[in-house]
């Protein structure tokens, strides 16, 4: 008797996102990319031929998942990183994909494969730097504003702002000239039309740019944050800089971005330690921080929900989470 499989449709998601971010160019090394939740279809469970994706697959995600009767969940960082000697209902996460398995869905992780692919996230970041980017439209920015004012009135602070990731545009017509490539270029073999894959990217402008007008692009292609974190030598200020080198890579990039024995004039990450960040400013380089997956989250909008549904060709609904987001806020004091 054949075991029963995952729908259709889910099997038809997992094999387009095989095709346009190839488990090969994954980070084998640590990561734990692929089908993490193979889920068994039956009719009986309703589901709709919808994918949820997001960044992370919390308890959240997975309440949004299960009332939207998705088959399947495309979350981009592994919920499953590390061997497991047992699945319980005492841990939230696991408990999550107890959940998410009775009700039938699926869950499937790419993580560095999205980072490595030409045409990733991390070439995403370097679109931002060099792009002319126009920012989020006006409702969201008056969501965010209104962010800031809503409070208790016996508190000094704003409540947590978080940024509202994509609905941006890159305008690719007006890059500004520059060279890019990998700083760390997958080993082969590479698949064929995926040459130039590997971690993190370095990217060279053919003159330099102010680094002002980067921290502008940056902040309105990542959701007008309202704050950025911006780390400078001590000897300099942001209007005294100018960039002509940037290095990028999503999430956490210490391993990706501080190796080298010459550091980039820029470095544009998710996160860097305290003690990675001040040895960076002493070699004379610029670090920006969004926090770690707001390097990550706009992409997912922006760039992989198109993507997705074109290798589907339209059959089933492509969605990204609304409940995602970043553990971290800013709150703003009054």
């Amino acid at each position: 008797m054949a075991q029963p499989a995952m729908s259709p449709f889910s099997q038809a998601v997992v094999a387009a996102m095989r095709k346009i971010y190839p488990e090969s160019l994954a980070d084998k090394s640590f990561d734990n990319t692929g089908l993490l939740l193979e889920s068994p279809f039956d009719p009986k469970q309703q589901l709709k031929n919808s994918v949820l994706l997001t960044t992370d697959l919390t308890k959240a995600v997975a309440d949004e998942a299960i009332a939207r009767r998705d088959s399947i969940i495309v979350a981009y960082h592994p919920i499953i990183f590390r061997g497991l000697k047992s699945i319980t209902l005492q841990d939230p996460q696991q408990k999550s994909l107890l959940r998410l398995a009775q009700e039938g869905i699926s869950v499937y992780s790419p993580h560095t494969a999205v980072d490595a692919v030409p045409g990733g996230m991390a070439d995403w970041l370097c679109d931002i730097v060099s792009g002319s980017v126009s920012g989020p439209s006006a409702s969201l920015q008056n969501d965010l504003q209104n962010q800031t004012q809503q409070s208790d009135p016996t508190s000094s602070y704003s409540d947590v702002i978080y940024p509202q990731a994509g609905h941006n545009e890159i305008q690719t017509t007006n890059i500004i000239p520059h060279t890019r490539s990998a700083i760390h270029p997958s080993p082969d073999p590479v698949p064929s039309g995926f040459e130039g894959a590997g971690a993190g990217r370095i990217l060279t402008f053919t003159d330099p740019q102010p680094l002002a007008t980067l921290l502008d692009r940056i902040g309105r292609a990542t959701g007008n944050p309202g704050s950025l974190s911006v780390a400078i030598p001590q000897d300099a200020s942001i209007s005294s800089l100018n960039i002509t080198t940037v290095g990028v890579c999503p999430g956490s990039g210490s391993g990706v971005l501080t190796k080298g024995s010459v550091l980039p004039d820029l470095l544009f990450t998710g996160e860097l330690s305290h003690h990675e960040a001040l040895a960076a400013i002493e070699r004379g380089s610029v670090v920006v921080t969004l926090f770690h997956s707001n390097t990550e989250r706009g992409y997912l909008h922006d760039v992989m929900r198109s993507n997705l549904a074109d290798a589907l060709k339209q059959d089933g609904q492509v969605a990204v989470s609304k409940a995602d987001r970043d553990p971290y806020g800013i709150v703003v004091r009054k």
